[in-house]
């Protein structure tokens, strides 16, 4: 029996536990480099998440982002924009509560998509749960962030919650997480995280992520990924901060 496109996903993110959102770096101009970097310590699914980047400038770096993404076995999400998603021919779609409803996302992206949604509370935790067409939603954010601002953090009790329900849905918890702060969601009952700035503003972003992924599989986490580029790869970081920062 032939395994349909969306079945194979859907495994591939029932397996993920790291997933990375970044910026363009267009003032570092090293984003093919620091996506070998990520990936190769294990990043599972990688989105391209740059508010200064208008349509026409994201649309024009999501190839390299699959490609990158292709040698590692990674997914490819987009954020918020469904046509954006399609022309990319990107894994998932991912959307916040007041953006698209999931439905319309199914009707105009098909069934082979995976669809994410953003939850702030264990109600809308549940919500997304019971959603046939949601394949995963997160959790947060769980701590104050830059890019959430006036946002309250949900704090750790929410994930403990959600992650209490046992939800049969991939969720990920979201905000603020960092190696510091990774093994309190890990013990809240997460066994998935989105990070940003802990991998894009690490010096190194291999062993970051090899360090993250480890926390939440409780692994060592230092070989990274199969197949990935043999030695780590270091990153130049300016003195300037993150677009991306979640």
């Amino acid at each position: 029996m032939t395994t349909s496109t969306g079945e194979t996903r859907r495994r591939r993110l029932a397996d993920a536990r790291l997933y990375l959102c970044t910026d363009a770096r267009r003032e570092r101009g090293d984003l093919e480099r620091f996506l070998h970097a990520a990936l190769a310590g294990g990043v599972d699914i990688v989105q391209l998440r740059d508010k200064t980047l208008d349509a026409a400038d994201e649309l024009a770096l999501q190839p390299l982002v699959a490609r990158v993404a292709a040698e590692y076995g990674a997914l490819v999400a987009v954020n918020d924009r469904a046509d954006l998603a399609e022309l990319a021919g990107a894994h998932a779609f991912h959307t916040g509560q007041t953006d698209l409803p999931v439905a319309a996302s199914r009707r105009l992206l098909g069934p082979n998509v995976l669809l994410g949604r953003s939850t702030h509370s264990v109600d809308q935790a549940a919500v997304a749960e019971a959603d046939p067409e949601v394949d995963y939603f997160c959790v947060g954010p769980v701590w104050e962030t830059p890019t959430k601002a006036g946002r309250p953090p949900v704090g750790v009790g929410t994930v403990r919650a959600v992650a209490a329900a046992n939800p049969s849905t991939p969720w990920f918890a979201i905000g603020g997480i960092d190696e510091r702060t990774v093994e309190l969601v890990v013990e809240a009952g997460a066994r998935r995280v989105v990070v940003v700035r802990a991998i894009t503003a690490a010096d190194d972003p291999t062993r970051a992520a090899r360090r993250l992924r480890a926390a939440v599989t409780g692994g060592s986490g230092g070989a990274g990924r199969e197949g990935a580029p043999g030695p780590d790869i270091t990153v130049d970081r300016p003195a300037g901060g993150d677009q991306a920062q979640r």
